[in-house]
């Protein structure tokens, strides 16, 4: 009889929120962290042949470029505020 007493009085304490409130940090980071990657990889492995007809044979060099280095930047800054 006493369990549910117990568990409301845990719920109404647990304040916290997911992840604490490093929430849009940790976003961030794997934000970043997928945009760097996915970006690389763009490069680093181009699709063996297009799906589509209009499809480019492989990605934009500036382009993926320019967004793995943002995404990089967001991702260790993102580490930078966790660690800090």
């Amino acid at each position: 009889m006493n369990a549910p007493a117990n568990f409301a009085a845990a719920l109404a304490a647990d304040t916290g929120l997911f992840l604490g409130e490093d929430l849009i940090v940790w976003i961030l980071l794997a934000l970043g962290g997928a945009m760097f990657v996915g970006n690389v990889m763009a490069l680093v492995r181009p699709p063996v042949a297009p799906m589509q007809e209009g499809d480019l044979e492989r990605a934009p060099r500036g382009r993926s470029i320019t967004m793995a280095v943002i995404g990089f930047v967001v991702a260790v800054a993102a580490l930078a505020a966790l660690i800090n």
